[in-house]
């Protein structure tokens, strides 16, 4: 089983989930690559059994090009690899056809009610159930505070549903969520 995992990320909150992530499959025997979008094509998925999608809650679900321009503009923000371009949104509209693939959806949004801050998860597992890729787990959250630094425990959180995905995908019949 080859895994990929993939991150759109402006503060870099993101991209260290999907690396704990990432390092989670690779200690249960999950072969396993990750990186940001801008550095992965679409085409370069097909490679892959299992493709794990995340990107920050902005404005009740993904980025759009204005959300991540001003992201990127915050004097506040010091991570050096915030993803310009391309946007989540438009890396899975190019996916190639899942035909069953495996998948699983992550973000990273503000630690307040979801029906205050959206969830760009639910949004990537949709464009990821469109495509036809098969959903291992349900959309998964993990929290950042107010001043965009991730919550207290949220790295092994994403180690524990790294460890979940592993045992999902190896369980005879693995193909989609309950």
């Amino acid at each position: 089983m080859k895994a990929l995992v993939v991150y759109e990320s402006m503060y870099g909150n993101t991209a260290a989930i999907g690396e704990a992530i990432a390092a989670s499959l690779r200690s249960h025997g999950v072969e396993t690559e990750a990186g940001s979008i801008s550095k992965t094509s679409p085409a370069e998925t097909a490679g892959f059994d299992l493709i794990v999608v995340g990107g920050p809650t902005h404005a009740h679900g993904m980025s759009k090009k204005q959300t991540r321009r001003a992201a990127m503009e915050d004097k506040k923000n010091t991570y050096a690899e915030a993803t310009a371009e391309p946007g989540l949104r438009e890396w899975l509209t190019d996916l190639p056809a899942g035909e069953g693939r495996l998948a699983a959806a992550f973000d990273t949004r503000i630690d307040k009610a979801m029906f205050l801050t959206g969830s760009a998860a639910k949004g990537i597992a949709r464009l990821l159930e469109g495509n036809g890729c098969a959903l291992v787990v349900p959309p998964e959250c993990f929290l950042v505070t107010t001043q965009n630094q991730l919550r207290d425990g949220e790295l092994q959180h994403a180690g524990e549903w790294g460890a979940a995905l592993a045992t999902a995908i190896s369980a005879p019949g693995a193909g989609g969520a309950t």
